[in-house]
């Protein structure tokens, strides 16, 4: 199965999570004829990985301005001072960037730091209300991991829905019990929105066993009917497990 038709990526669609958020919206972007790449958050520079980059306070008239060469294209507010990152839209302009266009949006929603794991601060993550679709993602990669700040972002938040203490080796029951929690991967989820689990870094197939054990347990939430495995860097999908 293709990128389309595992994440089947229609209108505003929100990534969050940790351990390959970046690399899962620039695989939908390259996959996609036309998208619009953009976050709610910081964002890292992406201009390779965009047919084009415009910071503009006026995202909509971007998008009617661009011409075929431009997709994907990328839209931000503007850098973050002098640090070598952009800043994210508010939930609200990029609320109504979507109701503009068909293009489908694809929104970074929280920050990781580049690490494997996470759980949400208490203001995160921004995900519009008109969300069509939410990806949390999480690394298989993280599974046998120690909790704390190496592989994981905000260890304490982790810890507080897993009962793990800091330093305990993360299980797979862990990655479900955070990727299905109403305080971890379905924080701020709109009622309306699909919900599709990305687990990413299936590199082996050791690991592809472990991501199927977790797959099978997070299906049991009812707001999952699909669990995406996955190797973004590679843009490739590993496997869908459906309910």
């Amino acid at each position: 199965m293709d990128l389309i038709e595992a994440f089947d990526p229609e209108g505003a669609v929100a990534v969050v999570g940790a351990g390959g958020k970046k690399s899962t919206l620039y695989a939908l972007s390259a996959a996609l004829d036309q998208a619009v790449v953009t976050a709610t958050v910081r964002i890292p520079p992406f201009e390779g990985h965009v047919g084009r980059l415009v910071v503009t306070d006026d995202p909509v008239g971007a998008i009617e301005a661009a011409d075929p060469g431009d997709w994907p294209l990328g839209v931000v507010p503007g850098r973050d001072g002098d640090r070598e990152r952009y800043l994210g839209y508010e939930t609200e302009t990029v609320e109504k960037l979507a109701e503009a266009t068909d293009v489908p949006i694809l929104i970074k929603a929280d920050g990781a730091r580049r690490r494997w794991f996470k759980a949400p601060a208490d203001d995160e993550p921004q995900i519009p209300a008109t969300a069509d679709v939410v990806v949390p993602v999480a690394s298989v990669r993280a599974v046998g991991e120690p909790l704390t700040d190496e592989r994981v972002h905000r260890p304490e938040r982790v810890a507080e829905l897993t009962g793990l203490d800091t330093g305990d080796e993360i299980h797979p029951n862990d990655i479900v019990t955070v990727l299905t929690h109403d305080d971890g991967g379905l924080k701020g989820v709109p009622d309306g929105a699909r919900v599709v689990p990305l687990l990413n870094m299936v590199d082996d197939e050791s690991l592809e066993t472990t991501a199927r054990e977790i797959a099978a347990d997070v299906l049991e939430h009812h707001r999952v009917d699909r669990v995406v495995l996955g190797r973004m860097d590679l843009r490739r999908v590993v496997d869908v497990v459906t309910a």
